[in-house]
């Protein structure tokens, strides 16, 4: 993997950016798709939504396409500017200390199995009668999935006693839903949660921030 280039103080914004490139090119296509959502005809909205979910119907049908389209979708366009809040605060940072490509490796790992996992217990409690079939079609969008294993690889990245307090807080976050029954997508949170904190191994030798310019 190619090192993150330098600072340069002149261009600070422009800096950022390119220290976690792979964060911003990813917002960018949801930007994007949450466009595309906007200013789509009444209805059609909703088709592109579940055409690009990783429900058991899609799963079933297309399921590379749907693992990796629902990647880049957000239900609702208006929680944009959050959801750009949230990749800066966890994915760039997490990317621009171990690089690129463990970040990405552990982002997809984590949207993969959280979504596999949760879809597989939704399709036992409809074929036990405990969920209605039309949990086939739900809409399932996993870009959240990426932002908890991204919290969980974070605590890493804290000193301690500020690490176990994180670690407190995010566990508290994303474990406190399923203490009262949470749905499938906070089961699929919680499991990305659990995959960020696993990939502790992975930290251990973190990609070197920058490198010096030649001279």
């Amino acid at each position: 993997m190619m090192p993150h280039a330098e600072p340069e103080p002149s261009r600070p914004l422009w800096s950022w950016i390119r220290s976690s490139p792979g964060t911003h090119i990813w917002l960018l296509i949801i930007a994007v798709t949450s466009v595309v959502v906007v200013i789509a005809p009444d209805h059609l909205d909703h088709v592109l939504l579940h055409r690009n979910s990783s429900n058991i119907h899609e799963l079933t049908r297309h399921p590379i396409r749907a693992l990796l389209s629902s990647a880049f979708w957000i239900e609702n366009p208006a929680s944009l500017a959050l959801y750009a809040a949230l990749f800066e605060l966890f994915h760039a940072p997490v990317e621009r200390w171990l690089g690129t490509l463990r970040w990405l490796a552990i982002i997809a790992t984590a949207h993969i199995t959280a979504t596999l996992v949760s879809q597989k217990l939704v399709l036992m409690a409809i074929q036990d009668h405990r969920a209605p079939r039309s949990m086939v079609h739900v809409v399932d969008i996993g870009v959240s999935y990426g932002l908890a294993a991204a919290a969980g690889v974070l605590t890493y990245r804290l000193p301690a006693p500020w690490r176990w307090l994180y670690l407190a807080g995010v566990v508290a976050f994303f474990g406190i839903p399923l203490l009262g029954g949470g749905t499938f997508t906070d089961l699929g949170h919680a499991i990305a949660l659990a995959v960020g904190l696993l990939a502790w191994p992975l930290t251990r030798h973190p990609q070197p921030t920058h490198v010096s310019r030649e001279t």
